[in-house]
């Protein structure tokens, strides 16, 4: 739980830290005044007499703990920086951003309203694109510095699936792959198959993949025909439909804890050659097996063959029925498949750089395209996290390594650039559409009118958070 907290203050702090200094490094630039640059803090009234609890405890938790300003600024600047603790919070105040601001006549030429639309437009843009350029530099040193992926090596398919009806039979590698009618490029890792295949489900475009030659089988091209899938949402249930769940790894029984696993007799360590007198190739497909021993609610035994110690024994195996949710499936208690064969992928200074470029372009495009799903009703608004599942992925890895949390960091920061980006009022995104409607019209909207949206944007906005934490609790228990 500390690992999760730290790792998640570190994230968020650090990402909020970069979104406003794009939005104050800019102002400065466009010669207008900041007088203050918060981080981990918020601009709170302190309370008064009439101040609820409410107000007190708020005021509490995001007052600065250190400000300072110092003696050498920029021309016309006099910015006070300020650090609080609460790590979620961040602002730029800026002389006459605010509608009700009076900016005295010496003051003016320092003043945001009185900077061209050009010079506004760069300033509100400036964060999201901080962000966006910050997850380039993260993917970049990722590509640099190296990382351990699973090696192309695809596990057996989900029975019935799209990969299963199109010839797949696990343990075959991938040495390229690409869209249908488009060029194909190497794989490196399994984590570019996976990719492949989830933008090609979630955009309805068939994927080309070419498997190498092993001892089973020659080198060949095998097509999946993804567009069947019609953009489903991108979650488990998806890549069992498109029947690749990850990569090979051998059918081993590892940990074994109190279940069913356990009551049959089950060792760590244990081969299982087959179920049922059916042969067993990988880790996937015995986890699909076990999964597969349940109907009508009932457990239905198994005769296990393992190896074990140099001699092989039969047990019989009775999962445990688990429901999660609308799905039952069986479970043995223990840690089924060894850990995949693992490849260092490292890339050099530019093809490192440009790989960030395409990365966080891809991810842009996959965000803003789950949002306009969700949107119209193609997809569903489970999709939405929020700060619990954050928290929980920060953990979980930093907890994997240094390189796993920078590419976590990556992908948030992304998704914060274009969450920003969104044409919704209170977001940078509306900023931006007020002043892009200045640049069509040539009249800037109006202040009774921005208030309207400001408000109709904080609903929106609320209630986006609310299903985002509605998620994070559903899937906290269960």
């Amino acid at each position: 739980m500390l690992l999760k907290l730290v790792a998640f203050a570190v994230a968020i702090g650090v990402l909020i830290a970069v979104h406003e200094y794009g939005h104050y490094r800019v102002a400065v630039a466009c010669g207008v005044r900041v007088q203050r640059f918060g981080i981990a803090t918020f601009p709170v009234q302190p309370p008064d007499a009439e101040s609820g609890p409410g107000h007190r405890f708020f005021y509490f938790i995001t007052k600065p703990i250190w400000e300072w300003q110092p003696r050498r600024q920029h021309a016309g600047q006099s910015t006070v920086f300020a650090v609080g603790l609460f790590p979620v919070a961040g602002y730029v105040q800026m002389l006459g951003q605010n509608l009700d601001e009076k900016v005295a006549p010496e003051d003016e030429p320092w003043s945001f309203k009185t900077k061209s639309v050009w010079a506004r437009i760069a300033i509100v843009a400036a964060g999201p694109i901080a962000n966006l350029l910050l997850a380039i530099f993260l993917y970049a040193c990722v590509n640099w510095y190296g990382v351990q992926e699973p090696q192309a090596v695809i596990a057996s398919p989900v029975a019935g699936s799209i990969a299963d009806k199109a010839g797949l039979r696990g343990g075959e590698r991938v040495d390229a792959a690409g869209f249908e009618g488009e060029e194909r490029h190497p794989v490196r890792s399994f984590e570019d198959v996976r990719w492949l295949l989830m933008r090609g489900a979630l955009d309805g475009r068939n994927v080309v993949l070419e498997l190498g030659s092993n001892g089973a089988s020659r080198a060949r091209t095998v097509g999946l025909p993804l567009s069947q899938l019609q953009g489903q949402d991108a979650d488990a249930q998806l890549f069992r439909n498109v029947g690749i769940l990850g990569p090979w790894t051998q059918p081993v029984i590892g940990e074994v804890q109190p279940g069913a696993g356990q009551r049959a007799g089950l060792r760590k360590g244990d081969v299982v050659e087959s179920v049922n007198g059916k042969p067993v190739f990988d880790g996937t497909q015995l986890r699909e097996t076990i999964r597969a021993q349940v109907k009508d609610g009932r457990a239905i035994p198994g005769t296990w063959r393992i190896a074990r110690g140099g001699s092989t024994m039969e047990l019989q195996v009775t999962p445990d029925v688990v429901t999660e949710g609308a799905t039952t499936f069986g479970r043995i208690g223990a840690f089924v498949g060894t850990a995949p064969e693992m490849t260092t992928v490292r890339r050099g200074p530019i093809e490192g750089l440009w790989s960030g470029v395409v990365r966080t372009w891809e991810v842009s495009e996959l965000t803003l395209r789950m949002f306009g799903r969700m949107i119209v009703g193609q997809a569903s608004l489970k999709n939405l996290s929020g700060p619990i599942t954050i928290a929980d992925y920060a953990g979980k890895s930093a907890s994997m390594g240094l390189t796993q949390f920078l590419l976590f960091v990556a992908l948030i920061s992304v998704s914060l650039g274009v969450l920003n980006l969104l044409p919704l009022p209170v977001l940078d995104g509306g900023y931006l559409m007020y002043y892009l409607w200045e640049v069509v019209t040539g009249k800037s909207v109006s202040d009774s009118w921005m208030e309207r949206l400001q408000r109709g944007g904080v609903a929106v906005l609320l209630v986006m958070m609310s299903i985002a934490l509605f998620n994070d609790v559903t899937r906290l228990f269960g």
